[in-house]
């Protein structure tokens, strides 16, 4: 059965942990590392960033984090999957309900010229 990442799961953001395995306890081991990799995050921003899951991440700060503690984006974040049942077809039911590439054609175009 395939799975895939479900919109109302919510994700797992595993920034504390990271930091630990990395012997980064505490969330202002990060202010000087984020400067030095050109990422200018207050304290409380970074606190926020440690211990709650961010709604919206910069790209920048995301890379910055990655490294650091030498780790891939997939390490910060996990992503929960479902198995999903996928609706079943009756045997000898058509796969397409619309128009296949072979009924579409072309509209020709029409030129209008201005009158000279």
């Amino acid at each position: 059965m395939p799975t895939t990442p479900t919109p109302d799961a919510p994700i797992t953001w595993k920034l504390r942990q990271i930091m630990a395995t990395s012997g980064m306890f505490n969330t202002t081991d990060l202010i000087d590392p984020l400067r030095d990799q050109g990422v200018q995050l207050s304290r409380e921003q970074i606190y926020r960033l440690v211990t709650k899951t961010p709604e919206r991440l910069n790209v920048e700060v995301l890379a910055a984090l990655c490294r650091i503690l030498d780790c891939t984006p997939n390490d910060l974040i996990e992503i929960p999957q479902v198995q999903v049942q996928r609706p079943r077809r009756a045997a000898g039911a058509a796969q397409h309900t619309g128009p296949t590439i072979g009924d579409l054609r072309p509209v020709r175009p029409r030129l209008h010229r201005p009158n000279e």
